[in-house]
């Protein structure tokens, strides 16, 4: 049974072809019986998203943003949620109609799919240290996620303290205070802490995943704490293999995704999500290895 007027949804980035978001949107669509929901991926250059947003009409209901419009965005939305605001990152835009037109909304439900996802690994244990690993827009999301499990001074671990600077000031936003460090792979901090939230690009971990293989080779230490790997090609990653391989608990980067997918779904159609459906397309579009981010 078809429930609502048919609406329009799609999610912009370039490149965007590899997205899984159309996986999980049309799923959430077929499940809660909205027939004439439509779910697409376009692809949108940051010079195109100005143009492109003014052409939608009133059939859209919202829109899903990956790199590089998170933050281009900021300047066409008419109001920006406060925890996309101290982010500094919107990947979610809100179509809400108004007596002379509509309202853009930017909203960020990255920090709720991290939040969500860490919670699958941790359990009922709380998080007295993390470590973070890069400084890009899912780094200033995963401080957030961070302070809202409790621990407001991680460290982070980059490959240049040069290109913190917008990480930082999102953390000044927030309220809380990260140490910053270079990123050395064999740093004892990875094993030694409660999270570890890699944010770096794929394969860019992969020498931490060698020095905790030669760790454990060594007969030292290897990790307590959690590891979310945002990126999940391949799956698994070599840091999840290292990881798992010492006996810690992983939670994939496609939980994540799930998450975050499915508070996009509540946002734009007024449905709880269902979860269930979610994740069984998901993890069939990922088998046996064809991993997206």
């Amino acid at each position: 049974m078809t429930v609502g007027a048919a609406r329009r949804a799609a999610v912009l980035g370039h490149p965007v072809a590899h997205s899984l978001s159309p996986v999980l949107h049309s799923a959430a669509y077929r499940a809660l019986g909205l027939d004439g929901w439509e779910y697409s991926a376009v692809d949108v250059t940051e010079e195109e998203l100005a143009s492109f947003v003014e052409g939608l009409d009133e059939s859209w209901a919202g829109l899903s943003l990956t790199m590089p419009l998170k933050q281009v965005v900021l300047p066409l939305l008419d109001h920006v949620e406060p925890l996309a605001g101290v982010v500094g990152a919107v990947n979610t835009v809100l179509f809400q109609p108004t007596g002379s037109g509509r309202t853009l909304v930017g909203a960020n439900t990255d920090v709720h799919g991290l939040v969500a996802a860490l919670r699958e690994g941790l359990g009922d244990r709380p998080v007295g240290s993390a470590v973070v690993l890069g400084a890009g827009a899912t780094a200033a999301s995963t401080l957030a996620a961070l302070a809202e499990l409790g621990c407001t001074a991680p460290t982070v671990l980059v490959r240049s303290l040069g290109r913190t600077g917008g990480l930082q000031r999102a953390a000044h936003r927030m309220g809380v205070a990260p140490r910053f460090a270079v990123l050395d792979p064999a740093s004892p901090l990875v094993a030694q802490t409660d999270v570890v939230v890699s944010t770096l690009p794929s394969r860019a971990a992969d020498p931490v995943a060698d020095a905790l293989t030669v760790q454990s080779a060594t007969g030292a230490s290897g990790p307590r704490g959690v590891l979310l790997d945002v990126v999940y090609d391949p799956r698994p990653t070599a840091l999840s293999r290292a990881w798992a391989d010492a006996g810690a608990t992983v939670v994939g980067g496609e939980r994540m995704l799930l998450h975050q997918a499915a508070e996009q779904v509540r946002l734009m159609t007024g449905h709880v999500a269902p979860l269930a459906a979610m994740a069984e397309a998901l993890e069939a579009a990922l088998a046996p290895s064809t991993a997206r981010i």
